[in-house]
């Protein structure tokens, strides 16, 4: 997302090292079954929670191994644009909050553009300050790895490697305010009680952990 605002921490990048540690052994190891082969790590967990802050510190300890990362954000990739999807969730009595908002088809076929190694034509990018939806052209021909950031992310089929943060909005509200990507009143708030309730459902999917003290647990 263009203009987005990072809060990274010690936390996030000690975090990051050790999801790095893991994430070379895997890919590795898929390397050797398939050469060439293009892996892919999904971050997922609630506003607030530091996705993005991760999937940068992430990106950059690989960047330090010599692998070439991309950062996906899906909330690049609502159906309803930013400056319409507040009166869509109202009118319909916020009840269509979840992973169904996400045009799955447009970033499924990007992730098999990163897959192939081709360049992406159009690739959705929100400008947080227009809240407009810009069109990219990205190559992924050089691309090694993708991160996928977003709430949902760890839901994305195809996926290598599934972390999920354990910050429930309750727990990070003060983030929230210091980033001001949204308005925090009524109407948020029920977004984000919504949005807790899918997200607890899509915990499960995920294989590694990273707890409310940001330290990292892995589950085979």
């Amino acid at each position: 997302m263009l203009n987005d605002i990072l809060l990274i921490g010690e936390k996030h990048k000690k975090a990051a090292e050790s999801i790095a540690e893991r994430v070379l052994v895997e890919k590795e190891a898929k390397e050797e079954e398939q050469p060439g082969y293009r892996f892919i790590v999904a971050i997922s967990g609630e506003s607030g929670a530091g996705k993005s802050e991760l999937s940068h510190s992430l990106a950059t300890v690989l960047k330090k191994e010599g692998i070439r990362v991309k950062i996906l954000h899906t909330d690049n990739y609502y159906l309803i644009e930013p400056l319409k999807r507040r009166a869509f969730r109202e009118l319909n009595n916020f009840e269509d909050i979840g992973p169904q908002e996400y045009d799955r088809e447009q970033l499924q076929r990007n992730i098999a553009d990163f897959r192939k190694g081709h360049t992406a034509a159009d690739m959705p990018c929100i400008d947080i300050i227009t809240e407009k939806v810009d069109r990219l052209v990205t190559d992924f021909s050089d691309i090694d790895l993708l991160i996928i950031d977003g709430l949902y992310a760890i839901a994305t089929e195809g996926i290598d490697l599934g972390v999920y943060i354990d910050l429930t909005y309750k727990e990070t509200k003060k983030n929230q305010m210091l980033r001001g990507k949204e308005l925090t009143d009524d109407h948020r708030w029920k977004v984000l009680e919504k949005e807790h309730q899918s997200a607890t459902e899509l915990r499960r999917l995920a294989n590694t952990f990273v707890s409310r003290e940001y330290k990292v647990l892995f589950r085979d």
